[in-house]
């Protein structure tokens, strides 16, 4: 039998107050769980106990803590999961020195059937929207609903060769020069459009959570996989932050296009939307579970 830390409720958090906690008090209302099973140990949030569940992915640069206030407004009528992927804060990586998101997508498929989760709503960002997709391709029977924001594309087409090993270089070069905690020090200004000081802690906090194994893993997945590689559900849909400057809104709406799905906008948010615009994503999440 599968081996893990009790869920703890909280409810619902609204007051102002609790939205200004620093993300170190935050990881008190949106806790970390830890499941351990044959095959790893998978790290994750959970907030809620409502059906259906709905199943959070975050991007290259971030964790499972930064969807606490998102989670916090969905709570209230789901069971809200976000997971630390493989190589993030307290998960193990994955076997694969070059993992594909089919790999990161089984990987999530072991931690949803161990929680008994189906069917749920399944929302990714960034990187998390290509592993979001994978797993469409293979489970989509699993699915009530899909949600990508902000999708990366990824490098592995073969036009794009060339970038591909630019991009791989250019990430591991500030992994060994930067470190863990010089990265994440510098992201808010690629991943928040606003100013807020609150919105930049928890792009930092969370990216400092970040192992370098499983960096490395999440680099070669973004450098050799390709979202349109993926069949995704008819009825998803695609969204961008208004700002964000590393998933254009242009590259997003072109993926919806090529795709034939809906495309939205997240207004006043950068590439870190669910950070700066927790409620509007939400009601657009909230919007699937109906």
């Amino acid at each position: 039998m599968p081996k893990s830390t009790p869920t703890q409720n909280n409810g619902v958090v609204k007051s102002a107050a609790a939205n200004s906690l620093p993300p170190h008090q935050r990881d008190q209302v949106f806790p970390e769980q830890h499941l351990v099973l044959p095959q790893a140990e998978f790290s994750f949030r959970r907030s809620g106990e409502q059906q259906p569940a709905v199943v959070l992915l975050h991007g290259i640069g971030s964790g499972a803590g930064s969807w606490w206030a998102c989670a916090q407004q969905l709570a209230e009528h789901a069971q809200v999961i976000a997971w630390n992927a493989p190589g993030y804060a307290g998960s193990t990586p994955l076997k694969q020195a070059r993992p594909m998101a089919t790999d990161y997508a089984r990987h999530l498929h072991t931690l949803v059937q161990a929680l008994n989760l189906s069917p749920f709503v399944l929302v990714g960002h960034s990187l998390g929207a290509l592993i979001a997709a994978a797993y469409s391709s293979l489970f989509a029977s699993n699915l009530k609903g899909l949600l990508l924001f902000s999708p990366a594309i990824g490098y592995g087409a073969a036009d794009k060769l060339a970038r591909s090993q630019e991009v791989r270089q250019g990430r591991l070069n500030n992994l060994k020069n930067l470190g863990i905690q010089g990265m994440a020090e510098a992201l808010p200004k690629r991943l928040v459009h606003g100013t807020v000081p609150e919105h930049h802690d928890e792009v930092v906090y969370n990216a400092t959570r970040i192992t370098p194994k499983g960096y490395r893993q999440a680099v070669e997945l973004l450098c050799q996989d390709d979202i349109n590689r993926y069949q995704v559900l008819s009825q998803t849909r695609v969204y961008c932050g208004e700002y964000d400057i590393v998933t254009t809104p242009e590259q997003s709406a072109a993926y919806a296009q090529h795709q034939n799905l809906p495309f939205q906008l997240v207004k006043n948010a950068g590439h870190a939307c669910y950070v700066e615009q927790p409620q509007q994503v939400a009601e657009f999440i909230s919007e699937r579970l109906k």
